[in-house]
């Protein structure tokens, strides 16, 4: 069964529900990304940051060709990275990424973070990182303005489809559109009952922008990553409101925490390598929670972020 889409304000599809590559490792990343392509997944969220993305491509490629899918049935999205937001740097490592991937165009790209780091040679260090060579913070001067611009010329390149956002607050958005010849198609942000980010959502899909959510399991993502907050956090899957929810539909606590953002017409990346549950990841569309249900996990409301630089020991507090 074909998942779900959402029309974007570009005039494209974007499925509902796609299969997110941060921390997939690059050892099994071409045959997670060809056994999820089997499994029915359509949408792959990348980005340069991960550095798998010419494993992704591989496992594209195989499926492409065994003609299991079509480029055309494929919905690839990628990010670009703080360290290439100066005008003349975007065109050139959005090549690199297509050419990693082994694909024409993206179907949607997103600038990762509104920060602008000094630009880092892919020659020198791939992916750069936070840090660069020099290992520490250095600013750019590029203006979001500036990278946005050099954004909707990728459109007018048809190097991708669509553009967007990521992890941006309302007032850039605000700002952003009082510019923009291409309104962003999509907002990418950190998606979960201790994080709702209601306003954020409202704002946006009332501007016509589409919503995607990452670690829509909460600190589960983050606790391979030594994370303190994540740690001394409770996890939503043994949250007793979710494991009510989800005895009561048949559900796992898993498949209750991505419908409470897919019915609301939020997408969703989760990953897995495990079979069962990438076919239990993809079936949050054809079934419907209570309204209470959605009110209940939403008054898990904690405004508790994890994927914040400062977390990670880097002093920009762009969520301040």
């Amino acid at each position: 069964m074909a998942t779900p889409t959402i029309k974007l304000n570009s005039g494209y599809d974007m499925p509902l529900v796609g299969f997110g590559l941060w921390k997939v490792n690059n050892d099994t990343c071409a045959d997670q990304v060809y056994e999820a392509i089997k499994a029915g997944y359509r949408l792959f969220d990348g980005a340069c940051d991960y550095g798998n993305e010419v494993e992704a491509g591989q496992g594209v490629a195989r499926a492409i060709k065994e003609g299991i899918v079509k480029r055309e049935d494929l919905f690839i999205v990628s990010k670009l990275w703080n360290t290439f937001h100066e005008a003349d740097k975007v065109e050139p490592i959005a090549r690199k990424q297509l050419a990693d991937w082994g694909i024409d165009y993206f179907d949607l790209y997103l600038i990762h973070f509104p920060i602008a780091l000094k630009y880092v040679d892919p020659a020198e260090k791939y992916p750069p990182g936070w840090t660069g060579t020099k290992n520490e913070i250095e600013f750019s001067n590029a203006t979001i303005q500036e990278t946005w611009q050099a954004m909707e010329s990728l459109v007018d390149k048809k190097l991708t489809r669509s553009i967007g956002i990521s992890n941006f607050s309302a007032q850039l958005i605000m700002d952003l559109l009082r510019y923009a010849r291409i309104r962003p198609a999509t907002l990418q942000i950190e998606h979960h009952p201790y994080l709702t980010q209601k306003a954020l959502v409202e704002y946006v899909q009332k501007e016509g922008i589409a919503v995607t959510a990452y670690s829509s399991f909460g600190p589960l993502s983050f606790l391979e990553l030594d994370h303190k907050e994540a740690k001394d956090t409770p996890l939503l899957f043994d949250h007793s409101t979710v494991k009510s929810i989800a005895e009561k539909h048949g559900k796992t606590p898993a498949q209750v925490l991505l419908r409470w953002a897919t019915q609301r017409n939020i997408a969703v990346i989760p990953k897995s390598n495990n079979p069962g549950r990438l076919a239990q990841n993809l079936d949050v569309t054809g079934w419907d929670l209570e309204p209470a249900d959605i009110e209940a996990l939403s008054a898990l409301d904690k405004n508790l972020r994890f994927n914040n630089p400062v977390s990670y020991g880097m002093y920009i507090p762009i969520f301040a």
